[in-house]
């Protein structure tokens, strides 16, 4: 029976020291410390785990060509028990985000770091790992 136990004990601490390892850090990906708003359309919201993404089209400034940007967000779980819901936004959905600029610009991505959808006025603005 100790044994068995001492089994089980291992394979968890596996598990999860392989799961806490292959977690990336966003400071690896993102420029924490800078912040950049797109506005724009929403084309895409993908409602998963490990984490989320909207996709949103934006009009670039300069060009006036339009780019598709890949935001991530938290977990569908973690989003869940903060309201956020796969029927909260729609593709269509005008929104504003706020968020931390992919380190290769080329990519178009963000970090979210809030969220507005200005036609009723629904916020985010939370946190997630």
């Amino acid at each position: 029976m100790k044994s068995k136990f001492l089994v089980l004990l291992f394979a968890a601490a596996t598990v999860l020291g392989v799961r806490a390892y292959a977690h990336h850090s966003f400071a690896a990906t993102y420029f924490e410390d800078k912040k950049v708003t797109i506005e724009g359309d929403l084309v895409q919201f993908l409602y998963r785990n490990p984490h989320s993404f909207v996709h949103v089209e934006s009009k670039d400034p300069q060009s006036g060509e339009t780019i598709r940007w890949a935001v991530e967000w938290g977990a569908g779980g973690q989003l869940g028990r903060q309201g956020v819901t796969r029927e909260t936004l729609k593709p269509g959905d005008h929104v504003i985000v706020v968020g931390n600029p992919g380190r290769n610009p080329e990519d178009h991505r963000l970090r979210m770091v809030n969220i507005t959808r200005p036609s009723d006025g629904w916020k985010w603005g939370g946190t997630f790992e």
